[in-house]
């Protein structure tokens, strides 16, 4: 990961932060970020979904040992009443609490407007209320939808192929509403695909994955042909980092990607080799999208975040499939492996 020694120049009235809220700090992502704001020194409030079991999701296993270094708050982003609470005495607010399935987002549209779009008009208001000095909203590379033009630059149109996308297109918007009318010091960050340990089995990664380490070898996938641009997760976090502590104005857009491609076909070729397993492909009908829902390739042009975060991956694709594979591999011995597969 690159240090804060390497941003540019221009950069030199970074925001000092240390006291950090982090929604969705239960998730993928989430989890990550926090144990690397932790690692780089921040006091962190991790907000998590409540529970009846009083989970905090990944952190259970990612942060027992420092638990008590953590200032969990169980809580729901829809309550804008819990979000002023667990916006006090804090510098720095990263948003990424959401609902993230394109699939259950068209089973459930009106669950992702309450939750992406009401739910981040509560991170806004509550973050308004109590002065935060930076938010950071963490979107989605979906709200680009199939591309007019790669790679895709920020400034690219936005385009709603799935109830998903719209939702967060419309949290996007609402950002840029509150930078611009409220002057509040929000920046949004585009992640592409990201991947790596913990993400949810109904991905693509790890849906190939888990399914050539059982004891079949056959994959069952939708289309082969759509591109992603996949980034390890460890980098994600750490643009999500830099994203909170820049020089940046109000209502500014920096999206994270590798600038490279692969499509589905590819991942389960790489996944087949560093197994050494020859897949028999099986396209299932159930699995593919909408057609015109579907987003035939998401590259993203990484230039902004060199030159505004001077952020750029550090792990490589073949590298960070092996991580995730390891770690999944540790989890199916664990675990009845049809429960990620099927």
């Amino acid at each position: 990961m690159q240090s804060d020694a390497f941003l540019p120049l221009a950069r030199s009235r970074c925001i000092v932060t240390n006291r950090v809220l982090v929604t969705g700090a239960d998730g993928f992502i989430g989890s990550h970020l926090v144990e690397l704001l932790k690692c780089k020194g921040h006091e962190v409030r991790a907000f998590c979904m409540y529970n009846s079991n009083g989970s905090f999701g990944w952190l259970d296993e990612s942060a027992r040992q420092s638990a008590k270094d953590i200032d969990f708050f169980l809580g729901d982003i829809r309550d804008q009443a819990c979000l002023a609470e667990a916006c006090k005495d804090v510098d720095t607010v990263f948003h990424l609490a959401a609902l993230v399935s394109v699939p259950y987002s068209y089973e459930a549209p009106v669950s992702f407007i309450h939750t992406n779009i009401e739910g981040t008009h509560n991170v806004l208001q509550a973050s308004q209320a109590a002065g935060i000095g930076r938010v950071v909203h963490v979107s989605t590379s979906e709200v680009y939808g199939t591309p007019l033009t790669v790679p895709i630059s920020e400034t690219h149109p936005l385009q709603a192929q799935s109830p998903y996308s719209a939702s967060k297109i419309a949290a996007d918007k609402l950002c840029e509403a509150w930078a611009s009318s409220f002057d509040l010091p929000v920046v949004v960050v585009r992640p592409f695909n990201t991947y790596g340990p913990r993400q949810s089995a109904r991905a693509v990664i790890p849906t190939i994955i888990t399914q050539l380490l059982s004891s079949e070898r056959s994959v069952h996938v939708g289309s082969l042909l759509p591109q992603r641009d996949f980034t390890f997760v460890s980098d994600t976090a750490e643009g999500i980092r830099l994203a909170g502590i820049a020089d940046l104005q109000p209502g500014s857009v920096v999206q994270l990607g590798t600038g490279s491609v692969y499509s589905v076909e590819e991942i389960i070729q790489e996944v087949g080799a560093a197994l050494s397993v020859e897949p028999i492909v099986v396209e299932d009908p159930q699995r593919v999208r909408p057609p015109k829902s579907e987003v035939a390739v998401l590259q993203s042009d990484p230039s902004r975040a060199r030159s505004l975060l001077g952020w750029g991956p550090s792990t490589t694709f073949p590298q960070g499939l092996i991580e995730t594979i390891n770690w999944w591999r540790l989890r199916i011995a664990n675990h009845d492996p049809s429960r990620y597969y099927r």
